[in-house]
């Protein structure tokens, strides 16, 4: 099994670690309801994704 020789400095670890942050919500616009939509989703609020009805919703 791999054991480290010596310690891991913090700056090592935390340049590591750069890239997990959680990034906050960028949401699109459907363009048939115009309403706020997470990207490459199927809209929650009309059901359309890439220009066809893909769930029927209850409105």
């Amino acid at each position: 099994m791999a054991v480290p020789k010596r310690r891991c400095t913090s700056t090592r670890r935390d340049k590591r670690r750069s890239h997990d942050a959680i990034r906050a919500f960028a949401p699109s616009t459907c363009p048939n309801c115009k309403q706020a939509k997470m990207a490459h989703r199927v809209c929650p609020t009309c059901g359309h994704y890439g220009g066809a009805e893909v769930i029927q919703m209850d409105n």
